[in-house]
């Protein structure tokens, strides 16, 4: 998968530097360590596929497969050209990595604390490793149920997918050829896909559609092996199959719309999010002037059955009108804004237009990646709040930047993704705990910070590139709004204020989840999830450790600054920001889009504490509140391993949740 087969022996940490770690106090946020039995404790692999683990990770374990994984690819494929390897050097850099990583200073994405190391990367693919993808319809003509296909692929693997719309109109929906033959569907991530492509084609094409048996399919809850996790059972691809049929029947003669094809997409997340623990994995974008896509959610029935499965922005153009989508926007936070045109010429808004990324044609579902048709991203989260001294954070951001350059050596199952990210080898450091940051810092010293260590990590680019002889990465820096892996060390998210000093946060768990009985025993308040079936939704009290201003105090002007003076200082490709607005704030939206859309990519509106949406992931609550709901909670020190980790299904973005 990395390369031509090698005979290299694989690249291994030392059992004594290991040891050194087996019971050193992890500095967990408070939400930390449950957060990692949930999301990322893999089961201890073995060579014997036989043999039933029991056993999960603990955070030593975790950073040892992630180290040593990230290692090996680094190795086989120099390896592989023929080319020389320092171990003596690579294990030096691999044991301050893992020290890092240990201490939570830099952590990879959810996918790569998930999958990194695994055999499913490196016998199957290593499409795990990414975060997000973007793919455009413009062929839908031509390509049919594929597109949807791969979309739902992705999303199955992990991936959060930004699709757009550009495809409404351009064909015709077909009587499908419905055979008498039968159709087993394998039990497999493959087999679920190649189903939905078969129906798909059969309405795009009039190809002939069998009869679908579900039996082959495992029963809810059974194990998942390789990619981990439990099985949801056929249900949800049954009932997928069902609302495709019900969408399309009623369309038969008609052109496909915009409104069509982001339903598509939604009945897919769907299925895909059915029995797992995250809700929302897409973005769609669509025309400014097309008012039927812009207003899709205001179906407040379609909104809570499927439309919930996606963020829905529009590409808009310097110099437009924004009066229209200004006052849409204060309904429920959509559209988006997405400035395409300023994606494809401009990097970090410091420096001078470039064209060497003028193939973007859109955007990852939260925004903080541009990317080509087909191409996917890897991000990689720093925290300088967790940093005493610019030389320190410059120490953990090389190694940062070495992990996600490593993942764009790694193949994926699709052709044509492979030979994009060949060229392009495009990576997303990140920066959390940004807000914490300007506290310990400051703004000003923090924005300095920012704008050396990106010529620091272009030298680094040069440097490694040249090593590992590949092209120069197209783009290696963006700000994502961070999600669950931010949890472990108790980081606000990405550049975005803390909710409230105190506040409810809320996490999903699978309903069949052996972690849920632990936590109802140590009080925490549960309820089934109000929107993903087989999901139950768990209540946690946090008291915010770096507290200064909140989300409510963070004027709309103050989070748009912050979010453009990270455009002009450190992201090369987009700052993904979802600005929080109040009432006396939403006469100026429009202002405010006319003010930034030249020092922007992107930007997204959510009026405050005004969602419309049942349990968002975070609620202020007052001390009194917080004190009440921790007088009965145990704390949790240690809990029962027998459970894998769920993975994160989708990118680990809170702006992805709706």
């Amino acid at each position: 998968m990395f390369g031509k087969e090698t005979n290299v022996r694989k690249f291994r940490l030392s059992e004594s530097f290991i040891d050194n770690y087996r019971d050193k106090e992890v500095p967990w946020g408070p939400l930390g360590y449950i957060t990692f039995k949930r999301t990322y404790a893999r089961r201890l692999e073995t060579d014997n596929e036989e043999t039933e683990q029991t056993a999960t990770e603990e955070w030593f374990q975790t950073c040892r497969r992630v180290i040593e994984g990230m290692f090996d690819i680094q190795k086989q494929h120099v390896s592989s050209l023929g080319l020389e390897w320092n171990d003596a050097k690579a294990q030096r850099t691999a044991k301050e990595a893992y020290d890092r990583l240990f201490n939570l200073k830099w952590t990879p994405p959810g996918r790569g604390l998930w999958m990194m190391g695994t055999k499913f990367v490196k016998e199957r693919t290593g499409a795990g490793l990414f975060n997000c993808a973007f793919r455009s319809t413009k062929d839908l003509s031509t390509k049919g149920g594929y597109l949807y296909a791969w979309i739902m692929d992705a999303l199955m693997v992990g991936i959060g997918v930004g699709f757009d719309t550009k495809g409404a109109e351009t064909c015709t929906i077909h009587q499908p050829d419905w055979s008498s033959e039968v159709y087993t569907i394998p039990d497999s991530r493959e087999g679920w896909v190649e189903s939905v492509k078969i129906l798909l084609d059969g309405y795009y094409f009039g190809s002939a559609v069998p009869s679908f048996d579900y039996s082959a399919i495992r029963p809810y809850g059974a194990p998942i092996k390789g990619f981990g996790g439990t099985s949801s059972g056929a249900d949800p691809l049954i009932e997928l199959h069902n609302n495709l049929r019900k969408l399309y029947d009623a369309r038969i003669g008609e052109k496909v719309t915009s409104v069509d094809i982001v339903d598509t997409e939604n009945f897919i997340g769907r299925c895909v999010v059915a029995g797992n623990v995250r809700r929302s994995a897409a973005l769609a974008m669509g025309k400014y002037d097309d008012y039927a896509y812009l207003t899709m959610k205001d179906d407040q029935e379609a909104l809570y059955e499927r439309r919930w499965g996606s963020n829905n922005s529009f590409e808009a153009v310097v110099g437009m009108d924004y009066t229209w989508h200004a006052n849409q926007s204060q309904k429920n936070g959509e559209p988006g804004y997405i400035w395409l045109d300023s994606a494809r010429t401009r990097g970090r808004f410091k420096d001078p237009e470039r064209y060497d990324d003028v193939k973007v044609m859109g955007f990852n579902p939260c925004v903080e990646q541009q990317l080509e048709d087909a191409e996917l991203c890897c991000l990689v989260e720093t925290y300088p709040a967790k940093h005493d001294s610019y030389e320190d954070y410059l120490r953990t951001l090389k190694i940062a930047y070495l992990y996600g350059k490593t993942v764009t050596l790694v193949n994926t199952h699709w052709p044509e993704t492979n030979a994009i990210m060949l060229k392009n080898r495009r990576i997303g450091l990140s920066q959390s705990g940004v807000v914490q940051a300007f506290g310990k810092h400051g703004k000003r010293e923090l924005f300095n910070w920012s704008d050396k260590a990106y010529d620091h990590v272009v030298e680094l680019d040069n440097e490694y590139s040249d090593w590992l002889c590949v092209p120069r990465s197209v783009r290696m820096t963006s700000i994502k709004p961070s999600g669950t892996v931010s949890l472990l060390n108790g980081s606000t998210p990405g550049i975005h204020f803390p909710e409230s000093e105190y506040y409810i946060r809320r996490i999903r768990f699978a309903s069949s989840s052996k972690l849920l009985p632990f936590l109802v025993a140590a009080g925490y308040k549960t309820e089934p999830d109000a929107y993903s079936p087989n999901t139950v939704c768990v209540e946690f009290p946090v008291r915010e450790p770096y507290f200064v201003k909140s989300k409510q105090d963070a004027s709309m002007w103050e989070q748009l600054e912050i979010a453009a003076q990270y455009q002009h200082y450190w992201a090369d490709n987009s700052v993904s920001v979802t600005v929080t607005f109040n009432n006396d704030e939403a006469p100026h939206l429009k202002s405010a889009l006319e003010m930034y859309e030249t020092r922007l990519k992107a930007v997204s509106f959510l009026k405050y504490n005004d969602t419309g949406y049942k349990q968002a992931p975070y609620e202020p609550i007052s001390k009194e509140e917080y004190e009440e709901m921790i007088k009965d909670i145990t704390p949790i020190v240690k809990i029962d391993d027998s459970e894998e980790g769920v993975g994160t299904k989708f990118c680990t973005n809170d702006s992805c949740t709706i």
